[in-house]
């Protein structure tokens, strides 16, 4: 509580310096243009000497946020900071005048100036800005965190990010990161002739993913609407259409649970190529994360978590079958074919399945429980049962799986893909029997899609996509351990009344 109090008097002395301002000037000014960015600067001049700086007689305009201040007699020192970083002020009583010296001393941390001077360097050969004018831009009525340098209520990050984002360079690094592997990712795909579109983000029909949706209402057409749980019906009715390599990055929205690795409303890239195969996929995905790698850290290697991923060899690859055989070496695999014998392999693992759930999925869960946590090298795994996948393409040799993979990195799903089911008749029947699921009480089964199995019905060709998970790749290359480390605005409960 006395904390709470000495924030709130910090909040009403900064009130009385703002009324203040307005009465003498306009508090709020527009009219500072800068110049120059601090990393800038200091890339350009800091290698030189102190001569060499002062001869070139470098002026500069520069706008930032006051960080820090040492407030001394005749001169004083502050750091401001820009969206690049800091750099140093000089500011002289005698250099700016009485008037303007004195209101620079009452100007609080977190203020936004704009000041103008000269570059040279100090005896410790820092790089500063000799300042000849100065101007307080923008009046901060909250006072950053005691220790500017860091914020570290985790809570707090992430409720107040604007501050998180202020105060904690780490945290500007997540997001300048995520920026670059989404810029990588639309450069690569452009690259080969891969068209970027966009598809609906409210849907009469939730579809391309086995999830629960968000619900929504149309006022003015009067009809209920989904959130997109994924984009993937839309762009393969592109690919009908002849556009035969698209991608979309895309926000979409799952009604399921909070975790570190998963949010309500997340970003995916999503890539269709027609005439491929799941196997070319799988290539193509190696090739993304090798060349990601070499682009952010100049090698193919990533640490995570204190293990290093090695991306310059070649993913494993194995079956869901051969993964369930490896971990649990003590069951019989092949007894996961009949429904009664993986639903009794189950309850001997302590995974608690349904009972109208089918062999497939029952080996799912298995796999889910006990292998998925353990695949920290590149893994591809492949040939998932039809009953899970239903949209993709039954394999030629058994039709009981589908050609499909998910990509696994440090225990983690990463990306899923699959040849694409083109048969109009195949998806219907996959479709109805989704919507027995619905109707028994599946929240999480597909509804039927018929405009979709129209298209299929005017010739999708041979065709091959993939999701990949934003989020979860920018936590890997991040050594981010939370998916809300990687989202500026992760999804929270209600702060209890808490400001």
């Amino acid at each position: 509580m006395p904390e709470r109090q000495d924030e709130n008097q910090q909040i009403a002395e900064r009130r009385r310096k703002l009324a203040e301002l307005r009465h003498n000037a306009n508090a709020y000014p527009n009219d500072f243009a800068p110049d120059a960015l601090a990393a800038e600067l200091r890339g350009h001049w800091g290698d030189k000497d102190h001569d060499a700086v002062v001869q070139a007689g470098a002026r500069v305009r520069l706008a930032g946020r006051i960080m820090s201040r040492r407030i001394m007699g005749k001169a004083s020192f502050a750091h401001i900071q820009d969206r690049s970083g800091q750099i140093q002020l000089r500011l002289e009583r005698d250099r700016l005048g009485e008037q303007v010296y004195q209101d620079f001393k009452k100007w609080d941390l977190g203020d936004i100036v704009g000041a103008e001077g000269m570059l040279f360097k100090t005896n410790t050969g820092e790089l500063t800005v000799r300042v000849e004018t100065i101007r307080l831009l923008t009046k901060a009525l909250r006072p950053l965190p005691e220790k500017y340098h860091g914020l570290v209520d985790q809570e707090a990050r992430y409720r107040q990010r604007y501050l998180d984002l202020l105060v904690n360079e780490d945290t500007r690094r997540i997001f300048r990161m995520r920026a670059r592997i989404i810029n990588y990712l639309r450069a690569f795909l452009d690259a080969r002739g891969y068209l970027e579109v966009e598809t609906p983000m409210m849907q009469a029909i939730p579809g391309g993913a086995v999830a629960r949706p968000f619900v929504t209402h149309h006022n003015a057409l009067d009809m209920k609407l989904y959130l997109r749980i994924a984009p993937e019906l839309y762009l393969k009715r592109l690919v009908v259409g002849g556009l035969e390599r698209v991608y979309e990055i895309n926000r979409s929205f799952r009604n399921e649970g909070l975790s570190t690795e998963h949010n309500p409303e997340f970003t995916m890239l999503e890539f269709y190529q027609a005439f491929a195969t799941y196997t070319d996929l799988m290539d193509l995905t190696e090739e993304i994360f090798r060349g990601l790698a070499q682009d952010v850290f100049g090698d193919a290697t990533v640490t995570y978590q204190g293990e290093r991923y090695d991306f310059s060899k070649p993913f494993q690859r194995m079956t869901v079958r051969e993964a369930v055989q490896r971990s649990n070496p003590d069951i019989d695999a092949d007894a996961l074919s009949d429904s009664a014998s993986a639903r009794k392999i189950a309850a001997q693992l302590d995974i608690p399945v349904k009972d109208k759930d089918g062999p497939g999925k029952v080996e799912v869960e298995i796999f889910e429980k006990t292998v998925e946590p353990h695949l920290k090298d590149p893994t591809f795994i492949t040939a998932f049962p039809v009953e899970v996948s239903p949209l993709a393409r039954r394999n030629d040799l058994d039709p009981s799986i589908v050609d499909r993979f998910e990509l696994f990195i440090g225990g983690r799903e990463l990306a899923n893909g699959f040849s694409e089911l083109n048969d109009p008749d195949d998806q219907a029947e996959r479709f109805r029997q989704q919507l027995a699921q619905k109707q028994a009480g599946d929240e999480e089964a597909m509804s039927f899609d018929a405009d979709y199995v129209r298209a299929l019905e005017y010739g999708l060709p041979p065709t091959a996509g993939e999701g990949i998970g934003i989020d979860r790749v920018v936590m890997l290359f991040t050594d981010s351990p939370s998916i809300r480390d990687v989202l500026l605005f992760p999804q929270l409960r209600p702060a209890g009344g808490r400001e």
